[in-house]
This record gives C-alpha cells, structure tokens and sequence, in this order.
C-alpha cells in the first residue's frame, strides 16, 4: 500500500496553526499537515514538547496557554506575520483530568478548569482565527470535539463530556454563520485515541481499559495518525462541501449495538 502521506501534497504554501501539538493527535496532525505542505505553527503549553513537534515539521512554535486570550491571540498573530496567512486552524488542545468523574464526586474546580481547557480555549482560538480568515475570504477551522459528544457513558466523565458536548454546537453555529465567507468549521469527534493521555489513564486500570475496547467494533482504539488523516482531509479542498459537521472518527463505535466476539 502507498503511504499517502507520500502523494498528497494538499495544502502547498497554506499556514496551518495546531494547538496541543507536542503530543497525541496534535503531534501526528502537524506532521500530516507539514507533509502536505502546509507551514505549520505548533502550540503548546509545554516548551519542551512543543518546540520539538515544530523542529521536527520545520516549522514556528509559540507557547501557548490556550486559556489566555491574550496569548491566543498573539499565537494568530504570529502565525500571520511569519507565513502571511491563517489557512486552517486546528484547535486541538485539552485535558482529562482524573478528578473529572461522575457528577457526584466532581467538583466545582475540576469542572471549571475542564471547561476552560477544553471549551473556551477553542472559543477563544476561533474567534482569534476568524478575522484572519474573513479578511481572506478562506479558510478552514477543525475544532476537536469527542464521541462522547454524540453519546452517554454510565463510566462519566462530565465536565469532559459537557465540553466536548459545547465544542460541537458552537462548530456547527460558526460553520452555518460564516459558510458564506468561504469559511468552513467542523468538530472532529474521534472515538478512543492510543495517545499517551489514554495510555496513562488505561495503564493504572486495565479493567476501565478492557470495559471501553469492548464496544469499539473493530477491537482496538484509534492511532493518532488515522486521526491526523482526518484533519488532513477537513483542511484540504477535498472536503470544500463539508460544513458545520460532526466528523466522527471512532472506529463504528456511534454506529453500534452488539459488536464481534
């Protein structure tokens, strides 16, 4: 089989700005998207990490907490004063913290602090981004939202799962709103990832592991490079007609009721 990281060369001389992209899904979307040609501006809360994913790209890292809309918007900025122009803008970073549980036992901070992450971050990257993108009358905005967004789990994790539950509603506004502009936005909503953030919450308890690998039907959880793929598609022109939609990448998880033995 040809890797078609290889052959598809889709976004030759756009600027592609990716938030969490020093591990996990961020990581592997930089490097799919730098494959495709694309410049890419690495963000990430954690120099170390996110200056490595930009080297390793060859491209801009500027350290980001997400949660700040002053850093944000330096990060836009940024990306546009070194490539002159925001293509696509992948927001992508987030946490799962493990005192995000069942409502009964979460409390007040460790939702607060889910939601901030992993809501208003992505807020406030797209309302950074969409100037940018108006002004060039393009663009493609990828917001990652979750399975969990489209589906309940008895094994909760709330603030996590309302998150990710905001994330798709505010895609699919934005991408009604500015579809006119020539502006898409779409919420990527990925089922289980092998991402060291799943590895390390599994690692501790493999009966939590096993209780989630049951249902995915094709028997093991996604690679961030398959996931990666999928961002590549929604930042290219392939998926020029596809707008304000949830994109689930979950392996048939959302699409089933008894899976294989």
């Amino acid at each position: 089989m040809t890797d078609p990281q290889v052959v598809c060369r889709r976004l030759v001389g756009r600027t592609a700005v990716v938030t969490g992209a020093g591990s996990g899904i961020g990581l592997a979307s930089a490097r799919r998207l730098a494959s495709e040609g694309a410049h890419v501006v690495c963000a990430d809360i954690d120099e170390n990490a996110g200056k490595a994913a930009a080297d390793a790209v060859g491209g801009l890292f500027v350290r980001t907490d997400v949660t700040d809309s002053v850093q944000v918007e330096a990060l836009f900025q940024a990306a546009y004063e070194t490539y002159g122009s925001v293509d696509i803008a992948f927001n992508n970073a987030g946490i799962s913290p493990p005192e995000d549980d069942s409502i009964l036992t979460t409390g007040l901070e460790a939702w607060k602090r889910v939601q901030e992450v992993n809501l208003t971050s992505v807020y406030l990257c797209c309302k950074a981004a969409l100037p940018y993108m108006r002004r060039q009358g393009r663009g493609s905005v990828i917001n990652t939202a979750s399975f969990v967004a489209v589906m309940g789990a008895a094994t909760s994790q709330i603030s996590y799962t309302a998150s990710k539950g905001g994330v798709l509603a505010m895609s699919r506004e934005l991408g009604v709103q500015f579809a006119r502009e020539g502006i898409r936005v779409n919420a990527l909503c990925p089922g289980p990832v092998n991402t060291p953030l799943l590895k390390e919450l599994f690692a501790k308890d493999p009966e939590r592991a096993a209780r989630r690998l049951v249902h995915v039907p094709v028997g093991r959880f996604a690679e961030p490079e398959e996931i990666a793929a999928a961002v590549a598609f929604l930042a290219s022109d392939d998926s020029s007609f596809v707008n304000a939609a949830e994109f689930l990448v979950d392996g048939g998880i959302a699409g089933a009721y008894v899976t294989p033995l």
